[in-house]
């Protein structure tokens, strides 16, 4: 059995790896952007495709594409985010075209792809999926999705893991004394739990900072 398939699009013929959810734009991203050897963070891929529901939703409900097609797109989305294996179809390298039109037609073919498999519909990458977007729409509302999900689900409950640590050290050793380090007047002798607390109030402190840009 053939490792490739031939894809063909407006640019011509183009080799492409047999079982790939992908197209002809992926793999020419593939082959010119060799560079590092690095995908895009699997979050950043998530999010894409969470833009790209919301993206289907809203073309629906303004009457830019069918029902059907707008149904196909969010249930392969869903199959995308539920499947980790299927991340494997987004291996375009990190280092790429500034405005990142090579992840966002990768997501495209690989989401019209399943969505026509699944409902036997001819769903387009460019003319459904990709609909009323450009990258610079896309790309950028994804980085915003990323870092708001990232912020949400890793750093916040981090840093409020880390708080209540620094607290529990800090009343266990509450009993040592130390030298306080100040500037521009005499140092004296402080808790050690002090700084601990010290420590702990700043990063609670940034965390409501952090809660308040949400």
């Amino acid at each position: 059995m053939a490792n490739t398939r031939i894809e063909t699009d407006s640019m011509g013929e183009l080799e492409v790896k047999a079982g790939a959810f992908y197209g002809p734009q992926t793999q020419r991203a593939i082959n010119n952007f060799s560079i590092s050897g690095q995908k895009m963070p699997e979050e950043f891929i998530r999010s894409l495709l969470i833009a790209k529901a919301a993206a289907a939703t809203a073309n629906q409900s303004l009457n830019q594409i069918t029902n059907d097609t707008a149904d196909a797109i969010c249930k392969a989305i869903e199959l995308l985010l539920n499947d980790k294996d299927l991340m494997q179809h987004f291996p375009v390298d990190i280092y790429q075209t500034g405005s990142g039109t090579s992840t966002n037609m990768n997501a495209n073919e690989v989401i019209a792809t399943i969505a026509s498999k699944k409902s036997n519909l001819p769903v387009s990458a460019n003319d459904h999926v990709n609909y009323g977007q450009s990258s610079n729409d896309i790309i950028p509302s994804t980085i915003h999705i990323s870092a708001a999900l990232a912020l949400e689900f890793n750093l916040l409950p981090a840093l409020e893991h880390l708080t209540k640590v620094i607290r529990s050290k800090a009343k266990k050793l509450e009993c040592y004394i130390k030298t306080g380090r100040t500037h521009l007047m005499d140092a004296m002798p402080i808790q050690l739990s002090q700084s601990l607390n010290g420590w702990a109030k700043q990063i609670e402190l940034n965390v409501d900072r952090l809660k308040n840009i949400q």
